[in-house]
């Protein structure tokens, strides 16, 4: 892979921006580091070796930038109402504006309809940004304005969705982007309870994508049928694999159950009864398909396929090697959590 000079000029400024935001000591801060993340984003996605780039750069850019356009405008409402130029008593509603411009800009249900699109027409490094590194700065901006009900209904709406729009799909990227914004409800209902909660969330998360997009990324694969005929998926290789996917899902005892079960104790604690039975409803929803495609995968037999595919074989280890200490770490952060 060769040394791009703009391009990591721009992972620089990308890098910098959401940590000017989330450090920021004002809104207008916040909202500057946001747009400079948006603008440093924009040229990333753009690639001369995939002709969708140019649509998803296009969606994301107009998404976003309504999203910011919004943002600022309100920012502004409330500083206005709270110098006393205007004599409104719109807190609520301010926050809960603000609160709908974040959740666009994450891609949190039910303003979600720009993030499967943008995902399936991008590459898989830049999915990797786009899962894990972007949703840094507009989560701690949320969790800013805590409102329970709003925040219940988002969660709530977020882990249906994505749950149930991940069914029937073919495509593993259209399958990360429900499964992320699935995981973006269980992040939202974090941070009504505490912001520690949220961060071994996201670590744990952002872990298990960067796992999985690196195995796509080795195997060059996109849709399910090529895991199937793929013949240097072998089936220590395809067991690894799902057996990630389930972890990614919150089966237990995978690594993936564990900030699960963190935040259920504390919605317990915390009697949120109603929302914790739909949450947990939905994701078994999203088990579900997780596991019906790691049977058919499991059970067919590899077909012999006439091309073939160049794989770097000491990656494949390295992921290998990966993998299964993401499986087997479950006891030590159990362990952690019963004595601390």
């Amino acid at each position: 892979m060769f040394f791009i000079p703009n391009k990591f000029l721009f992972l620089c400024l990308l890098m910098g921006s959401t940590i000017f935001s989330i450090s920021a000591n004002s809104w207008l801060g916040a909202w500057m580091g946001l747009e400079i993340n948006l603008l440093s984003f924009i040229p990333l996605m753009s690639s001369t070796k995939n002709i969708f780039s140019t649509e998803a750069s296009l969606k994301y850019f107009l998404t976003q930038a309504f999203a910011s356009s919004t943002l600022i405008f309100f920012i502004i409402l409330s500083f206005l109402i709270f110098m006393n130029y205007l004599n409104l008593n719109l807190n609520y509603l301010m926050k809960m504006l603000m609160l709908s411009s974040l959740f666009m800009k994450v891609g949190a249900a039910p303003f979600h309809f720009w993030f499967p699109s943008v995902m399936e027409n991008l590459s898989w490094n830049m999915n990797l940004i786009l899962l894990t590194w972007q949703k840094i700065a507009p989560m701690i901006l949320i969790s800013y304005l805590i409102l329970p009900f709003y925040f219940q209904l988002i969660a709530i709406l977020s882990t249906m969705i994505g749950s149930i729009g991940g069914l029937n799909q073919t495509s593993l990227r259209k399958i990360m982007s429900f499964s992320s914004i699935n995981h973006i409800g269980w992040m939202i209902s974090s941070l009504l309870m505490n912001n520690n909660l949220w961060k071994i969330y996201f670590l744990i998360y952002s872990f298990l994508t960067i796992l999985m997009i690196l195995i796509f990324m080795n195997f060059n694969i996109y849709f399910i049928n090529q895991i199937y005929l793929t013949m240097n998926f072998n089936l220590m290789n395809k067991f690894l694999l799902y057996m990630n996917f389930l972890s990614l899902g919150g089966l237990p005892p995978f690594l993936g159950f564990f900030p699960k079960w963190m935040i259920i104790n504390n919605l317990i604690y915390n009697e949120y009864f109603f929302l914790l039975i739909l949450m947990s409803v939905f994701t078994l929803i999203n088990l579900y398909y997780y596991i019906r495609l790691a049977l058919n995968s499991l059970l067919m037999m590899n077909m012999e396929q006439k091309w073939s595919i160049k794989i770097n074989f000491k990656m494949n280890l390295i992921l290998m090697w990966l993998m299964t200490s993401s499986l087997l770490s479950l006891p030590l952060f159990t362990l952690f959590y019963i004595t601390f």
